[in-house]
């Protein structure tokens, strides 16, 4: 069967068209990205995601959603849109509609995944686990978290919304970052450490600090600049980003009874080598008592161009198997 993929972030729609098929993971077709803020909500991209696939789109739909999928009224984490699950199927014109929590899909897309799309970061070498669970991360808007439990051949996804645990200072500048965030935020969660829009803080932290002045950039220039190098006090802000990044996996790995993590997202991909080293290594291992059993966690990178579409056309698949 065919069905529309959906995957809302809190900055784009992505849409494609998914194959479902009895002996193997779904096939996508050509991706449709969206701005969220170039529409009132998702009826608005669902009309102009048809009109691009020349008006007609398959009965069913699985949609992935950037933020917990419960109640009758469903608010976005990080953009303004709402959905009314009662009436979202009427709205949109179709038979059969499956929600799921955006990193729910994602998750749902690690478990199936070819071991080639799994990139080495650390910990054995060697496939993931055939069992057991794997905690699933990655920073984006915000942080998403969700666990895969891999059982007799099945693969179950829960849902979690690890990014709004409490962050704890492990440090001295993390102490100094965190009272400086906890002014302006009356709770500081670790998506506020660990996000796109969380690396300007790092940074605005480490100049204030230093008595360098900056020159304020929006979070794309901030991030290449910090990539490439060419501003040595944003490379800095994307050290400590990392380091913090490796204790929050620790610590949410070690929080899910996991037997291996998956680090996702367009983000992750881009700082792949600093994952690979010391900075995300070692304050990921870094639990005292369980610093050994941390070196025994395979770390993976999940590297598939669309990996929210696969999942939400996975997770649905998985659910028919039910």
């Amino acid at each position: 069967m065919k069905l529309v993929a959906v995957d809302l972030g809190g900055t784009h729609a992505r849409f494609a068209i998914a194959e479902l098929h009895p002996d193997r993971r779904p096939t996508l077709s050509e991706t449709v990205k969206y701005r969220t803020a170039d529409f009132a909500g998702l009826p608005g991209a669902w009309a102009a995601f048809a009109e691009a696939q020349g008006g007609v789109l398959p009965g069913a739909a699985s949609i992935a959603i950037a933020g917990p999928v419960e109640g009758d009224l469903i608010r976005f984490t990080n953009n303004s849109w709402t959905i009314r699950p009662a009436t979202l199927a009427a709205e949109l014109g179709i038979d059969r509609l499956a929600l799921f929590n955006d990193f729910a899909a994602m998750a749902a897309a690690v478990g199936v995944l070819d071991d080639g799309e799994l990139i080495y970061l650390g910990g054995p070498a060697g496939p993931l686990p055939a069992d057991g669970v794997t905690t699933v991360i990655g920073p984006g808007t915000g942080l998403g978290v969700a666990q895969l439990l891999r059982h007799r051949g099945r693969r179950i996804v829960l849902a979690t919304e690890g990014g709004h645990i409490d962050f704890a200072a492990l440090d001295g500048f993390e102490e100094r970052l965190l009272t400086r965030m906890r002014e302006r935020h009356r709770r500081v969660s670790v998506e506020r450490i660990v996000s796109g829009p969380a690396l300007a803080d790092i940074h605005a932290t480490l100049a204030m600090l230093g008595g360098r002045s900056i020159v304020p950039r929006d979070d794309a220039a901030l991030w290449a600049a910090a990539i490439d190098g060419g501003d040595p006090l944003a490379a800095e802000a994307l050290n400590r980003f990392t380091m913090a990044f490796g204790a929050i996996a620790g610590d949410l790995a070690l929080a899910h009874g996991a037997h291996s993590v998956v680090i996702t997202g367009g983000l992750s991909n881009r700082i792949e080598e600093r994952l690979r080293g010391p900075l995300f290594q070692d304050r990921f291992r870094a639990k005292g008592r369980f610093e050994a059993r941390m070196a025994q966690f395979p770390i993976r990178l999940a590297r598939h161009p669309e990996a929210g579409l696969l999942g939400a056309a996975a997770a649905f698949q998985e659910d028919q198997r039910s």
